[in-house]
């Protein structure tokens, strides 16, 4: 036999014996949307569209990801398993805004005696952010007209902020404003004398 019929056959053999290359796998895409809860275990919501679905996951833990059809599935996520998962992005996300409230006397911008003591929190709490910022709003109550309460507010967060400051607060890290009885913590009868309206709110972030 000539060498070409042996090459021809040797070509042939391989032929043969090759098989039909495998169709790949089908893949099932990875995305995921996982609602984690908030600190105190409750969740907001999030709408969750592909195509033309759309799915709203309003309870911890649900999840949202395409199937192998490529249709929406839901489905309700381990909290431990999603937590060890996703535990080196959960550590990198800034800590979620805390808030205080401090009460003053009827008129004046001096702060209530147990109020003086509630500063502690503040600063453990700023001293334990990498980058804190406080934003500190003053509030009145329906006592007096607007042109009487919108200074006193603002006289109250900046007594606020001063404090703070005499504690240890850089002063370009505190950012004051005056809200006068626009946003009362009880609603009240219109000239209504409401301690709980007569406060700061402290917004460490």
């Amino acid at each position: 036999m000539s060498p070409r019929a042996l090459a021809i056959l040797a070509v042939a053999f391989l032929a043969a014996c090759a098989s039909p290359p495998e169709a790949p796998p089908q893949r099932v895409p990875a995305d995921r949307v996982v609602l984690l809860p908030h600190a105190d275990g409750t969740a907001g919501a999030v709408v969750v569209r592909r195509g033309e679905e759309q799915a709203t996951l309003d309870k911890p833990y649900a999840t949202a990801r395409p199937a192998a059809d490529g249709k929406l599935e839901i489905g309700e996520a381990d909290a431990a398993a999603t937590r060890r998962e996703f535990a080196d992005a959960l550590q990198a996300l800034p800590a979620a805004p805390a808030s205080f409230i401090v009460y003053f006397v009827l008129g004046q911008d001096e702060l209530t005696e147990e109020s003086r003591k509630a500063f502690e929190p503040v600063l453990q709490d700023f001293a334990r952010r990498p980058a804190p910022e406080i934003t500190v709003i003053g509030h009145t109550d329906e006592i007096g007209s607007d042109k009487v309460n919108d200074p006193l507010s603002l006289k109250r967060a900046e007594r606020v902020r001063d404090m703070l400051v005499k504690r240890g607060v850089p002063a370009e890290r505190i950012g004051t404003a005056g809200r006068g009885s626009r946003d009362p913590l009880v609603r009240t009868t219109e000239g209504a004398a409401e301690p709980r309206n007569r406060r700061v709110e402290i917004t460490v972030r």
